[in-house]
């Protein structure tokens, strides 16, 4: 069988979907991803053909600003995410994704919850699909934005509009339950699929880490417009009060010798999946992504959370609920001394880490990558 995955221009959209695909694979199917071409990198690593479709995430972000003449970004309307996702992507990029599709001719589309190029490349060719939700359900408001978007985009293309976002036959759900907001969810036919943290392609090897010290280690994980310096040094060194070690994801490759940080005790670095990241963590500061929210959930890891953007106040409050960890304000309006006071009660407060052990023993009861991919190709069958 030939799987198309669809996933927008964003690295968090597109990881969470490698081990469902490498799962399909080692049953022998045949899988390819669509998404912008600048994602090419970070997918033939893994074995990956890349079909490049579509604009950047920049260009779509100035699109959307232009058409709704306010940055969408930081007020987090569900109009400005929706003429995102389910507007400007498909204006900018269905046409070359529906030609590349023709060609490839898959016989299922995988899209993540975001993409809606995929859903309605599906529609055209008549393929079977299904949608793997890598967050919490989405808010009620913001799906029906998302719907109602999409619909005038299937009727140009002279489809049938799906009634409800997302559409397709499947659900393929990566969030545990303790995680899960209220409500109902997407009107599919569900599986849950356990979520794993990012880790490198076959035969990589590890990278050389910082060994441990015996003082707890912390995790500072950002995204990237949250890991400047100018943001992230003053972090690290209000959180060097504390007798730990730290590590921090720094874009750009600042070098240690330039913050006034103390090198035996803070390490940088560019980027490592999270598999590694995570090895011997005791908490993690991070903001909100659903890769790192997952993957510190399966590891039994607490959490600070500092949204990056409005969406992800959604996982910080989930994380929150569970008592797994502590979520503050958005990044522009959180404080490096709050960060500071958050993770010293993550560590002395011991119902934070009895909450992660029981979001991990969650996430493991969960099915398998291989258990769905067994499961999805049988339903398509």
């Amino acid at each position: 069988m030939r799987v198309l995955m669809f996933s927008n221009p964003l690295l968090g959209h597109l990881l969470p979907m490698l081990p469902l695909a490498r799962a399909l694979r080692e049953r022998g199917h045949t899988v390819a991803f669509v998404t912008a071409g600048h994602l090419e990198s970070s997918v033939e690593p893994h074995g990956f053909a890349l079909i490049s479709a579509g604009p950047t995430t920049e260009t779509a972000v100035a699109e959307v600003i232009r058409r709704l003449g306010t940055d969408w970004l930081r007020n987090g309307s569900p109009d400005g995410a929706a003429e995102f996702f389910a507007g400007a992507r498909i204006d900018l990029g269905a046409g070359e994704a529906l030609a590349g599709a023709r060609a490839w001719a898959p016989d299922l589309i995988v899209s993540e919850h975001c993409d809606f190029v995929g859903p309605l490349v599906a529609a055209a060719l008549k393929v079977p699909s299904a949608v793997m939700a890598i967050d919490p359900t989405l808010e009620p408001e913001l799906l029906v934005a998302l719907a109602a978007t999409a619909h005038a985009r299937y009727l140009e293309h002279g489809l049938e509009a799906p009634a409800h976002a997302p559409s397709g036959q499947w659900l393929l759900d990566l969030c545990p339950p303790s995680l899960q907001r209220g409500g109902e969810l997407p009107r599919l036919n569900r599986m849950a699929l356990r979520p794993e943290p990012h880790r490198a392609p076959a035969g990589s090897p590890p990278a050389p880490r910082a060994a441990l010290s015996g003082r707890p280690r912390v995790l500072v994980s950002f995204s990237t417009a949250m890991n400047a310096p100018d943001r992230l040094v003053p972090v690290l060194r209000s959180l060097s009060s504390l007798d730990v070690d730290l590590v921090a994801t720094a874009s750009g490759g600042v070098p240690i010798d330039s913050t006034g940080l103390d090198p035996d005790r803070v390490e940088l670095v560019t980027f490592l999946p999270a598999a590694e990241l995570l090895e011997g963590v005791s908490v993690v500061v991070h903001h909100g992504g659903s890769g790192t929210t997952f993957g510190a959930a399966a590891r039994g890891i607490p959490a600070a959370v500092v949204p990056g953007m409005p969406g992800q106040q959604r996982q910080a409050a989930r994380i929150e609920a569970a008592g797994a960890g502590l979520a503050l304000p958005m990044g522009d309006e959180t404080t490096p001394e709050a960060v500071t006071v958050a993770v010293e009660r993550l560590l002395a407060e011991s119902t934070f880490t009895a909450a992660a052990h029981r979001l991990r023993d969650e996430i493991a009861a969960m099915p398998s990558a291989g258990e769905v991919a067994d499961q999805l190709i049988a339903s398509v069958r």
